[in-house]
């Protein structure tokens, strides 16, 4: 059956909100949402705000024009008008337009005998100005955002399960297509899981951290060159380390997140991708990048999601612990049993 993913493979979130009743605090935040949103809402957002003032504006114009009958003397060389050659809402539409952004008077122009003209051209290149610097900021931020950078981050398509010095691991993926690096890189993972408490109580989506090296700051990463990220699974581990059934019987999701800042705009991104049980093999082992080559080391991103299968326990990592013990144990009385014989 197909499952609903909290995170797809291209990181985009499922679960977002609904039935928000308190819309109007998306208002009180106007530039976010502005820049938060689509492109075709900021688009449309962006063109309607100078149409809106355009159009606004220029009625203005012209009904400034109608009430001091300008346009009832448009024939008549002796009326100085408020606006020269302003004949009708067209033409005050446009020397809206030439107001607001400051192109230059050319045929239209207004005249010094029309105060309450004056006072409206001052209001509208000062809101014109107001108008310029929003939009443009907000479509400067947008475009500027590092959302892209994050496509050159690559997760390997599959997890993996298999021995690593002799310790049972989670291992993946994970590369960066740039030759502009990311500075101070750190990536985690999250293992998403439905569970029910000692109190009866059922959380659908439980968000647990899984351990990729943040006690010993492995989780920082040198981004140069491809990577493979490795979570020991014990009995420390969510789910107490389980076994190969376990672990394709479980309906779970691992989500990985990875961030920094980029080295050519210093903005940070992150990219984040997941994988569910389907997605996890068991007894494989990822196929080697990197060639020794004169005067450095070649990657080649071609096998970069490729797998080979290796020799794996079909049980968990709990108990490989626990059979490990019992054999430094059983090795430590033997030894200790023999007195002073050499």
């Amino acid at each position: 059956r197909k499952r609903q993913r909290y995170v797809e493979k291209d990181g985009k979130c499922n679960g977002g909100g609904g039935n928000v009743r308190e819309t109007y605090r998306y208002l009180t935040d106007i530039f976010t949402t502005l820049v938060g949103g689509g492109g075709r809402f900021s688009l449309l957002v962006f063109i309607l705000a100078y149409a809106v003032t355009w159009l606004f504006f220029g009625l203005i114009w012209w009904f400034i024009a109608y009430c001091r009958g300008d346009l009832d003397h448009l024939e008549d060389h002796a009326w100085t008008p408020c606006v020269n050659n302003l004949n009708g809402f067209v033409s005050a539409f446009l020397f809206s337009i030439e107001t607001e952004t400051t192109i230059g008077y050319g045929h239209r122009v207004i005249t010094d005998k029309c105060p309450e003209g004056i006072v409206l051209l001052l209001l509208q290149a000062i809101l014109g100005s107001m108008v310029n610097a929003f939009m443009v900021g907000c479509m400067f931020v947008k475009i500027s955002q590092p959302n892209k950078r994050a496509e050159t981050l690559v997760f390997s398509s599959h997890a993996v399960v298999s021995l690593r010095d002799d310790r049972l691991c989670l291992m993946f993926r994970v590369g960066d297509l740039r030759d502009s690096h990311i500075v101070e890189a750190s990536i985690r993972a999250k293992l998403i899981k439905s569970k029910q408490t000692q109190e009866g109580e059922f959380i659908p989506l439980d968000q647990t951290d899984l351990s990729v090296g943040f006690e010993t700051g492995d989780d920082r990463l040198f981004l140069v060159s491809p990577l493979i990220i490795s979570h020991e699974i014990d009995e420390r581990s969510p789910g107490g380390g389980g076994s190969r059934h376990q672990l394709e019987k479980d309906d779970f999701e691992i989500v990985v997140i990875l961030g920094g800042g980029g080295e050519a705009t210093g903005m940070t991104c992150q990219a984040r991708s997941s994988g569910g049980g389907g997605e996890v093999l068991w007894g494989h082992r990822f196929t080697p990048l990197l060639s020794l080559e004169e005067g450095g080391g070649g990657v080649d991103y071609g096998g970069f999601h490729q797998t080979v299968p290796v020799p794996t326990p079909a049980w968990g990592g709990g108990e490989l612990a626990a059979a490990a013990a019992r054999r430094d144990a059983h090795l430590y009385w033997s030894i200790g049993g023999g007195g002073d014989q050499p």
